[in-house]
């Protein structure tokens, strides 16, 4: 099992974790962003975090058919995890704001896992698993290298990951001084500012 200094340090070498001021896609502010597509870019490094991540899961499930994540973020790290536990694996993608399964996936009766990047609300991996529930599928749970929810996410089940981040949000209405003087920007995949 990969350590969290050996995590941190891949992260950070990738540029997957950067400081600045962002805004995040649930519309809170901070001054640490994870940026895990950057980490994509590197797939042996990618490889390292998620057949440790795999590990973990393995210790928690014994019967899972199949990894499904949301698009676009999870797509990647949800393939990877499914490719070294040897399962299938399907991507919900949003059409006109709301997750779809497309492409002719059938998950009907599957035992599934979500797994995505980096968790923080859980408003992506809750709605994907809606869409999938309603494609008969049976959602075992939730999974992601980076949980940065700090206890607050709207995901009730444990959520596996390889590390926790505690990195402070904010209203946009409450920003520190510090954040004040730095032009926001949104890195995400949702809409820009």
């Amino acid at each position: 099992m990969i350590s969290e200094t050996d995590i941190i340090k891949i992260l950070r070498e990738t540029d997957a974790l950067m400081k600045g001021h962002f805004i995040l896609s649930s519309g809170l502010h901070s001054a640490e962003y994870l940026q895990c597509s950057k980490l994509t870019m590197y797939p042996k490094k990618l490889e390292i975090l998620c057949k440790s991540l795999t590990e973990k899961i393995e210790n928690k499930y014994k019967n899972i058919d199949m990894i499904a994540s949301p698009a676009l973020g999870g797509i990647i790290v949800g393939y990877e995890v499914s490719r070294c536990l040897n399962i299938p694996n399907v991507f919900v993608e949003r059409v006109n704001q709301i997750f779809e399964l497309r492409r002719n996936f059938s998950v009907k009766n599957k035992k599934i896992l979500i797994v995505e990047d980096v968790i923080t609300t859980g408003k992506s991996s809750l709605e994907c698993a809606a869409c999938l529930i309603d494609e008969g599928a049976d959602v075992l749970g939730y999974s992601s290298i980076v949980d940065r929810s700090d206890g607050k996410s709207l995901i009730k089940n444990e959520i596996i990951s390889l590390i926790k981040f505690d990195i402070p949000c904010y209203d946009p209405e409450n920003l520190p001084e510090e954040l004040k003087k730095i032009e926001p920007i949104k890195p995400g995949s949702r809409a820009a500012i």
